[in-house]
């Protein structure tokens, strides 16, 4: 899951994260944005990544869910520009989180890997992005937000200690 090339993938696969990285948007946002558009208040955070802002060898599935959740913020974000609705896309570099284990199919080892060597992002540090985004004064809206670790220059550019 995520480590293959384009026709090496398992469509089944695709399928999955299909599901979970862009019709789960649109389930949320088919939840929530009526009430957000009747109250003319609210914020909408998709979280999407930097593979959704630049394509890698081997990520091609994840790589295209997350541009289509750039797109899908991108044309919402002019599709309610008459309200005062704030839509936001933050795209996190690395950060260690369980997927490592889920893209190597389970090996830990693998998993362990992509972060040695550098202190990539936690949860909390997205988090508290998201806390920054919301905080803004009404008028203000954060389109996009890219956050990575300090040695972190690009998806795929990473500068690892010894």
């Amino acid at each position: 899951l995520g480590v293959k090339h384009a026709f090496e993938n398992d469509l089944d696969q695709v399928s999955q994260m299909i599901d979970v990285n862009v019709k789960g948007v649109f389930t949320i946002l088919k939840a929530f944005l009526p009430g957000f558009m009747e109250r003319k208040k609210g914020d909408i955070i998709n979280i999407s990544s930097v593979a959704g802002l630049e394509g890698y060898p081997g990520g091609s599935g994840y790589c295209a869910t997350k541009h289509a959740v750039q797109g899908l913020t991108e044309a919402l974000r002019k599709e309610v520009v008459a309200t005062p609705l704030r839509i936001c896309s933050i795209c996190p570099g690395l950060v260690e989180t369980e997927f490592s284990q889920v893209r190597f199919g389970g090996d830990q080892e693998k998993a362990k890997n992509v972060y040695k060597g550098i202190e990539a992002l936690t949860a909390a540090d997205v988090a508290d992005t998201v806390a920054y985004v919301v905080s803004r004064p009404a008028h203000v809206q954060i389109s996009d937000l890219v956050i990575m670790p300090t040695n972190q220059a690009a998806p795929t550019v990473v500068h690892r200690n010894a």
